[in-house]
């Protein structure tokens, strides 16, 4: 930059191809515009830029036919930033002087810095038909090319949703071109479309600071919001993007799209609380349909969707929805616990402590804590025999229905019944009636029932669950000795004899 921007000293260059020769009479504006030049000089080597371009407008003023004082003023502006305004002062320079090296490579380098690479190249060859040997034009040529085919590169990555390489091309532009808000807008797109949603704000905001009319800004602006689930404030900027530039395609198709989710997304809402649940799954399916790439929109739609499959009791589906949620976006807890209370009512047990766990890393609440330790509960209750599935009762069974499940499973799978089975049958039959045993015993019994529902160890009573007798179980139940046995009326048939 230094080099490009380096300022003029000797005047017969730019002197000697003026279109009309000064009058004697002029000579003194031509020394005071000399003396301004010369202040000018002074303050651009302190780098006093500011200073330097109120010199060399003063020279200008003076004298408005030298290519070099214009030529010195494009380098205080290239200094300070102001590309396009140094873009002007460089192509009057050369429009006074066509000879003049230093303005063509003045322009060329502003082209470049705006990001329009083939101008450039063309500046930069007219150095070098005019000094050949030039190293700065060779080298500026250079870059010119390298950027004109980083963004080929850029155009096609793009094209291919290769969004990652397009951002890298783009940062490689920019060292050459680092006022291109094209190229800026681009990578800030790009960004956006990865979900780096703060980076892609920042090159957005940066550029509506300096032009609050840029459309493309204003779109890659409402983007973020669209993308982060703001979508009332990104259409806000879709339609401000579309005041400036009515025919910006991206922002009217970004702009339907959110319109459409926020409407499909509000109903299947107002449907949800209204408790018409298959149409509110009708509504979250189609406002899935409408942009695969809105992330954070989508995962709460899942969500939702999921909550709806739970409320209608399809928890399989609502599993998968919220699988699908957490795919989208990791971080939504709400979409862990949705999918943990499913797990717990599918008896998927481990699953849903996997899912408290998450959450609970990830916000350590109370109430959270507690959600974990019922789910680890539930595990642990889930690894010791079910009683009730012993017995084929529900957990709220009466003390009746218990007694009549204990009568059926004990007549069922009483050895005596099976006596002429094979000693596989008969060793399984009678693991069974000990299971029943077992099963009764603790379920007919209030307080033992209770320590069992509430997944207490039952051994902490001091009762070894393998030292009672089912025998003695059922003869108890059924009114002691010769109360009840089975006897044989023929091979593998049998009739019930009570005392």
């Amino acid at each position: 930059m230094a080099a490009a921007a380096e300022c003029d000293v000797v005047m017969a260059e730019a002197t000697a191809a003026e279109p009309e020769p000064e009058l004697p009479d002029d000579e003194e504006t031509r020394r005071e515009a000399e003396s301004f030049k010369e202040q000018g000089n002074a303050y651009y080597a302190k780098k006093d830029y500011n200073e330097a371009y109120n010199y060399y407008t003063k020279a200008i003023d003076m004298c408005p036919k030298n290519a070099s004082y214009y030529g010195n003023r494009a380098a205080t502006l290239m200094m300070l930033g102001r590309f396009r305004e140094a873009l002007g002062d460089a192509q009057q320079s050369v429009r006074l002087d066509d000879s003049f090296v230093r303005g063509h490579l003045r322009e060329g380098k502003c082209h470049l810095s705006l990001g329009n690479a083939m101008a450039a190249c063309r500046c930069f060859q007219k150095a070098l038909e005019l000094d050949h040997r030039n190293t700065q034009a060779q080298q500026e040529f250079k870059n010119a090319t390298a950027v004109e085919e980083y963004e080929k590169i850029a155009e096609m990555d793009f094209e291919k949703r290769d969004y990652r390489k397009v951002v890298f091309c783009m940062d490689r532009a920019l060292e050459f071109a680092p006022a291109c808000h094209r190229f800026k807008i681009l990578k800030a797109e790009c960004l956006a479309l990865l979900g780096r949603y703060p980076e892609a704000q920042s090159v957005a905001s940066d550029i509506l600071r300096m032009d609050s009319t840029n459309a493309d800004a204003l779109y890659v602006r409402g983007l973020c919001l669209y993308y982060e689930d703001c979508i009332e404030k990104a259409v806000q900027f879709f339609v401000q993007a579309l005041r400036m530039a009515p025919d910006h395609e991206k922002a009217c198709l970004a702009c339907r799209n959110a319109k459409a989710l926020k409407a499909k997304k509000e109903d299947g809402n107002k449907a949800f609380k209204d408790g018409n649940y298959k149409l509110a799954y009708e509504l979250y399916t189609e406002a899935l349909g409408i942009d695969p790439n809105n992330i954070k929109t989508n995962a709460k739609l899942y969500c939702n969707r999921g909550t709806v499959n739970a409320k209608l009791r399809k928890l399989d589906d609502a599993i998968e929805d919220c699988t699908n949620a957490v795919k989208l976006d990791d971080t939504y807890i709400k979409a862990y616990l949705r999918r943990a209370q499913c797990y717990i009512d599918t008896e998927q047990y481990e699953e849903a402590v996997r899912d408290y766990e998450k959450v609970y890393q990830t916000e350590k609440t109370k109430e959270h804590k507690q959600l974990l330790k019922n789910a680890q509960l539930e595990l642990k209750k889930s690894k010791r025999k079910d009683y009730y599935k012993i017995l084929g009762v529900d957990k709220n069974a009466s003390e009746d229905e218990i007694k009549k499940a204990y009568r059926k499973r004990a007549l069922m799978h009483h050895p005596d019944r099976h006596s002429g089975a094979s000693a596989e049958v008969q060793k399984e039959e009678e693991k069974k009636f000990k299971e029943v045993g077992e099963a009764f015993t603790i379920l007919s019994d209030p307080k033992k029932k209770t320590r069992y529902d509430s997944g207490q160890d039952l051994d902490e009573e001091g009762m070894n669950m393998g030292d009672f007798d089912a025998n003695n179980i059922f003869k108890a139940f059924f009114g002691g000795p010769g109360g009840f046995s089975f006897e044989a009326s023929g091979p593998g048939n049998f009739f019930f004899q009570f005392g």
